[in-house]
């Protein structure tokens, strides 16, 4: 049974990679192509500026892989990746809850139990991380500082997760105690506090370029587009939800089918034996 939720998970992760993939290729690339002009555009005026004022200009060596090419086959290839490992650790962490919600509450429907740790797993895994530290586009962000920003961003991802599982746990073991919305709702507020806790120790970056300044004072470019900035965020939510949806969808109708087919089976064996 394990392998096959495993199957389930890879391939339900699959089918999420194609669906985030096409939305993010339709609607992300486009700000994404935004933000490089700029990066380009900002580029060019640093380097006049530096040739204005006696410096020399450093050019930048040729693109290894062209943009088409990152934009269609790099992108839809790691995408696919990326989904087909969310799907198997998706398909772990649902064996794992099915092992003992199966075997305590066998009336439990096992499309619920995926349905629910779908929400679980995007609010963990993406949602309290977006929070802390939302997504930016290309050219925002320091380059001095992408240590950093990758670690906390690290840590906060770890942590969610784990005060997620312990949030799991928590609830599980005070259903029988207290009721099932009390307990979830006890666990829920834990887990809230928690995050919370650690997304105020860690630290804040606010890394948007300003304007390029000329030394006499003009303006010779503004600062980053804040509507592109806000675009990129509002897809990234939003592929994140279809893949996260997606996922959670196929995987519980993968689920629901091998469960009615075990039955029919069971049943089939059942009549023959009598």
């Amino acid at each position: 049974m394990e392998k096959r939720f495993i199957g389930a998970g890879l391939f339900a992760g699959l089918i999420a990679g194609v669906f985030a993939f096409l939305f993010a290729r339709v609607f992300t690339e486009p700000v994404v192509a935004k933000a490089i002009d700029y990066e380009e555009a900002r580029s060019a005026a640093e380097e006049h500026l530096e040739a204005a004022g006696g410096g020399h200009s450093h050019g930048e060596g040729g693109e290894l892989f062209t943009r088409a090419m990152q934009e269609n086959l790099g992108a839809g290839v790691g995408t696919l990746v990326f989904t087909a490992c969310m799907g198997a650790f998706f398909a772990v962490a649902f064996t794992l809850l099915w092992a003992y919600l199966g075997r305590r509450y066998p009336a439990t429907d096992p499309r619920a139990v995926a349905a629910a740790l779908g929400a679980i797993g995007f609010i963990a895994v993406f949602a309290v991380p977006f929070l802390a530290y939302p997504a930016n586009p290309p050219a925002v962000g320091d380059d001095d500082t992408i240590g950093e920003r990758s670690g906390a961003f690290l840590t906060i991802t770890l942590a969610s997760v784990i005060f997620a599982i312990v949030a799991v746990v928590a609830a599980l073991w005070l259903r029988p105690r207290i009721g099932g919305l009390v307990a979830g709702v006890c666990s829920g507020a834990g887990y809230v506090v928690a995050v919370a806790i650690t997304i105020a120790l860690l630290p804040s970056f606010d890394e948007v370029p300003g304007p390029v300044v000329g030394p006499d004072g003009v303006i010779t470019l503004s600062g980053f587009p804040g509507d592109v900035i806000g675009d990129f965020r509002v897809y990234a939510i939003a592929t994140q939800i279809i893949a996260w949806t997606v996922l959670t969808a196929v995987f519980a109708l993968v689920i629901g089918y091998l469960a009615r087919r075990d039955a029919q089976a069971g049943a089939r064996a059942a009549v023959t034996a009598a």
